[in-house]
């Protein structure tokens, strides 16, 4: 049963900037906990973090700081399973969290803010890409370092020929270099991540969306060359590959920060809104104001 999404605010004061505590519930029930990077302005982006990560790592922080500083208002959270939400870590997940990203989009729109973009990082831009297959109610996606081919990059944590072992034993327990348990990948949450569709993702994104992907040219998680996939496939499409950058973007936040920015920026300059995107058009002139 799809319980009503619910919200509790508390009101932090850091270095002088207003940051809220929001707590949102998803359509388990489950506390979705993010901080909103309040600046008093009518639009919102929503920044979204990537596998075993969280609303507190770079870059999500870094691109949240770099919204603030243009007096547009960001809200990073926790997908559930990780950082400080609840329910239990699951390996694939990736249309769920969809899911999580549609409550806290849904949450934000009943008090009447306009969600200008979606952002997400690594695993996050998978799941942005998802969302806006699906909804098709939002104009701007950036795709930070999302993996094109999911079925690749889980031989480096699960081991070589962890299909057959999964499917002896039914999971995987995944442990740290010291051999610390870290995670269970189940073979139910390996097909999840197996069957989830990318490249219909893509092809199913509105013509008028607007997408960014960029990626860092020394990223050795996800292959650059995942990044081209997405600029043959994704209708209006913009790639931007950092030269040196790595999975984080370590050396490169500020760079990071500047692409989005801009590609922001134009996005906003573009009256040609689609009808499918009501909240684009009423942000419009509200974020041009910004730059």
């Amino acid at each position: 049963m799809t319980r009503s999404t619910q919200t509790h605010q508390e009101k932090v004061q850091f270095s002088g900037v207003h940051h809220q505590r929001v707590i949102i519930h998803n359509n388990d029930g489950e506390k979705l906990v993010g901080i909103l990077h309040e600046t008093g302005s009518k639009e919102l982006v929503i920044v979204c973090h990537g596998f075993q990560s969280s609303k507190d790592r770079i870059p999500m922080v870094s691109i949240a700081a770099a919204l603030e500083r243009k007096g547009i208002s960001a809200f990073r959270f926790d997908f559930a399973g990780n950082g400080e939400s609840e329910g239990s870590f699951q390996y694939g997940n990736y249309r769920r969290e969809a899911e999580d990203l549609r409550a806290v989009v849904q949450h934000f729109r009943r008090e009447e803010r306009a969600i200008t973009a979606i952002i997400g990082h690594s695993k996050g831009g998978n799941v942005v890409l998802l969302y806006a297959s699906k909804y098709n109610d939002i104009c701007t996606v950036v795709n930070i370092s999302g993996r094109f081919h999911l079925g690749r990059g889980m031989e480096g944590r699960l081991g070589q020929g962890y299909l057959q072992r999964i499917k002896q034993n039914g999971f995987i327990d995944v442990k740290n270099r010291r051999g610390k348990f870290q995670y269970r990948v189940t073979e139910e949450s390996l097909m999840d991540r197996l069957t989830t569709d990318i490249l219909a993702a893509c092809l199913t994104i509105h013509q008028d969306c607007r997408v960014l992907t960029v990626h860092g040219s020394m990223d050795s998680i996800v292959p650059v060359d995942d990044a081209l996939e997405f600029d043959k496939f994704i209708p209006n499409h913009k790639l931007h590959i950092i030269k040196g950058a790595d999975h984080e973007y370590t050396s490169h936040q500020d760079e990071l920060a500047s692409v989005v920015l801009d590609f922001l920026r134009v996005n906003s300059q573009d009256s040609n809104k689609p009808k499918e995107f009501p909240s684009c058009a009423k942000a419009v002139n509200i974020i041009n104001s910004k730059y």
